[in-house]
Parts: C-alpha cells; sequence; structure tokens
C-alpha cells in the first residue's frame, strides 16, 4: 500500500502542544498504532520514520510525536520527566481516540518503549505492544549523566551533553524516575508484547530484554536484531523491525476486528462500522464520563470538561447537538444556493445554548419552569442582497434538524436482555 503522511498538533499533558505526524496506508486503516520514541530523540529519525511508513504500508496507521520539550513540541525538557512522557502517551492516544480510532498497537523505542509498558493499563483498546531496545527499568537513563549527578543534587540541576546536544536535567527527573519500576506493570499487562532488542546493543544491553520477558505473560515473543545498533540507524535495521512486526501484530489485530464485529456495542475496535443512518456510543472505559462514538466508519469522542468531573477529551452531548444543528444548517443553505444558482461566499454557523427562565420567553408557549435556547447566528463571507438575505433566514428554518428539534419526538428506549 501507498502511504501518506499527515502533520498535525494536539495538547499534551501540561497543555503545551504536541507535534505530530500520522502516517496513513492509501486505503482505511486496518488499525491505528502509537510510537514512542527513544529519549531526547524526536518523531523524525530514521528508526519512527522507517516503522512508521513500513506499517502504514502493510495497513497500519501510525501516530508518532515528539514529547513535550523535544523537536518541534512546545514546552520545556527540563520541566519533563519519566511520568510526563507517560501522561503524553495517554494524550495521545485520547487524541486518536477521539478523532480516528483508538490504538490497537502501542510502540515504544528505547526509553519509549518502558513508557509504551507504564503507559499500556490506560489504553484499554490496544491489544498488542512492541518494544524496541527497551530497558527493562526507566533509571537506566540516569548512566548517561553519572558525571553530572552530583551537581544535579547539589544545584538542583546541570547542563549535561546527550548525543552531542545539551540538556538541562533537574533533580526532580531523577527523583521521579526512581520511582518507577516496570516488573509490575509488565506482569499484568494483559496483552500480546513482542520485543526487538540487538544482543550487543551498546546503549541498553540484552539483560534488559531478558528481565522484561521474564517478568510478561504470554503471548510474548522475542526478536533478535542481530548486529543492529541501538537507535537502528540502518534503514534496513527498521524496515525489517516493521515487516517483522506488521506480520506478528496482524495477529491480535484481527482478533480485535472480529471481535468488534461480534459484538456491536463494542464497535470501536479496528475495522468496525455501523449501518447508515445507526448510531453506536459506547463507555470509553478511560475517565469518568468518557464516550466513544461510532457512525458509519468515522468516530468520535463525547466526554464532559474537568469542571464537572470529566477530562475534556472531546466536545460534551449539547455540544454535540448543537454542532449536529449548525452542520445540517450550513448544508441546507449550500444546498439551496446551488439549486438556485447563487454564488455564496463560506458559510458559518456559531450556536449557543442555554437554559432561561421561561417567563422571560415572549414566544414560548411553556410558561412555567425553564426552557431550552439555542442561539444561532449565520456568517456568509461576501455581499448578499436584501432578497437573499431573507431567503437565508427562512431557509435555516428548514433544516431536517432544526424541524426535528422543534417538532414532535418520540424516543423508545430498549434494556438489553442480560445474558
Amino acid at each position: 500500500m501507498v502511504r501518506r503522511s499527515e502533520k498535525l498538533t494536539f495538547p499534551g499533558s501540561s497543555g503545551e502542544l504536541l507535534a505530530a505526524r500520522l502516517d496513513l496506508p492509501e486505503g482505511p486503516p486496518q488499525a491505528y498504532a502509537l510510537f514512542a520514541h527513544c529519549f531526547t530523540c524526536t518523531k523524525d529519525i530514521t528508526a519512527a520514520g522507517e516503522i512508521a511508513g513500513g506499517l502504514a504500508r502493510r495497513g497500519i496507521a501510525v501516530l508518532r510525536f515528539d514529547f513535550t520539550g523535544l523537536g518541534h513540541s512546545d514546552g520545556e525538557f527540563a520541566n519533563t520527566n519519566f511520568s510526563s512522557n507517560v501522561a503524553d502517551l495517554v494524550k495521545a492516544a485520547d487524541y486518536l481516540r477521539a478523532t480516528h480510532a483508538a490504538p490497537r498497537l502501542l510502540i515504544g523505542h528505547s526509553l519509549g518503549g518502558a513508557a509504551v509498558l507504564a503507559a499500556a493499563a490506560q489504553v484499554p483498546e490496544a491489544t498488542a505492544v512492541a518494544t524496541i531496545g527497551a530497558p527493562a527499568d526507566p533509571a537506566h537513563v540516569m548512566a548517561h549523566f553519572t558525571a553530572a549527578r552530583a551537581e544535579i543534587e547539589a544545584r538542583g540541576e546541570a547542563e549535561v551533553l546527550l548525543a552531542g546536544r545539551p540538556f538541562r536535567i533537574r533533580r526532580q527527573f531523577l527523583e521521579d524516575i526512581a520511582g518507577h519500576r516496570l516488573e509490575a506493570a509488565v506482569a499484568n499487562l494483559r496483552k500480546a508484547l513482542i520485543l526487538f532488542h540487538a544482543p550487543r546493543d551498546a546503549i541498553v544491553g540484552i539483560d534488559n530484554a531478558t528481565r522484561i520477558f521474564t517478568a510478561a505473560k504470554h503471548p510474548k515473543s522475542f526478536i533478535s536484531l542481530d548486529d543492529a545498533d541501538h537507535l537502528l540507524s540502518r534503514r534496513a535495521d527498521a524496515a525489517y523491525v516493521a515487516a517483522v512486526l506488521a506480520a506478528w501484530a496482524s495477529r491480535y489485530l484481527a482478533t480485535a476486528a472480529e471481535e468488534g464485529a461480534a459484538d456491536p456495542a463494542g464497535s470501536s475496535g479496528a475495522g468496525a462500522e455501523t449501518a447508515p443512518g445507526q448510531v453506536l456510543v459506547r463507555e470509553a472505559g478511560t475517565g469518568r464520563f468518557a464516550q466513544d462514538i461510532v457512525a458509519g466508519r468515522h468516530r468520535l469522542r463525547a466526554d464532559e470538561p474537568a469542571s464537572v468531573g470529566g477530562d475534556d477529551t472531546g466536545p460534551g452531548p449539547y455540544d454535540l447537538l448543537l454542532a449536529g444543528l449548525g452542520a445540517c444548517t450550513a448544508m441546507t443553505l449550500r444546498m439551496y444556493a446551488d439549486r438556485k444558482g447563487w454564488t455564496l461566499g463560506r458559510i458559518s454557523v456559531a450556536l449557543t445554548h442555554e437554559k432561561i427562565h421561561a417567563q422571560d420567553c415572549a414566544d414560548c408557549e411553556t410558561r412555567q419552569g425553564r426552557v431550552d435556547h439555542i442561539v444561532r447566528r449565520l456568517h456568509i463571507a461576501g455581499e448578499l442582497t436584501p432578497e437573499q438575505r431573507s431567503k437565508v433566514l427562512e431557509i435555516a428554518d428548514k433544516c431536517p434538524v432544526h424541524r426535528t428539534l422543534t417538532g414532535e419526538i418520540k424516543i423508545d428506549t430498549d434494556l438489553d436482555r442480560t445474558e
């Protein structure tokens, strides 16, 4: 398959915008994967690009991103730590879930591998995890700045050279990473695991793979990378990982897709779709209110803002209601303008919703309690004649969703029988 690549941004765990790239196959993705890069690396290193491209050509879409303070992402590296990397990974999964589909495959290179092992439990949709040259203990990275550790402890921070570039490391980084142990997370992974590791890896020794593999439960696999270096700087080595990973993951991604097809209520799975006119909503399994929405082949996320106990990973129910009315209004106006041969500029619709006292509404039939009040403001680029302005307002009220909301609505609710 030919693949295409899109640049994008999404908010990270600290609110900073993280730079990302989504590698997509030419056709509909079989599944989505999330890639975490190595310590102080970026999403654009050879290994990340080759692996993402190789998976995309085999039908798996891959989101790779720069952690906070690295590459093209906002924020300051000195303020980050292993915990913030894990939180950024979860935010990346939330972004995929809300805009495309939740990642079924998690991939981590070096410290990114340790991060995906730590984050995996917070991505319940993921069925498979892959690590490449991952340390069994996140504190392994301390070996890179042993000489500066005394200064960091004494002064609270120090500048160290990593891969020839200066980075500021603070005491909080050391304290955070020392508190993480992966054995329990690996033992309770409950996802298929594959380890890629080079026996002669000079940065992260092969004994790390042994420790992770021993702690993990089946299904688990190990692939030796022979004479590859830690960064997989030879394209052939990264291409090999992509080919083997795609073949291995297909077994578990296919299983996830089959389960989604067998259980329509869980159809946020890879490849699952709903019939025309049918929408499925299911609790996402993360946060208090988050919901996965499937409409045809499209996937959305609904949530509540943090102010009412949600995680703000998607628009709220009323936001989606307003969006439906706004979209229907703009589409109806465009269809009418095209039929009349009008040359209208770009149409936009801004909407607000609130509850108002019925007694304050002069033209409402209800006189007691509160009524829903939606304000819809239209903007059309360019000049309109007085006749066109009048007709636009008339046609806006004839959009099907408007008629549904202002007409009589009957909603029947059934409860599935528990087997």
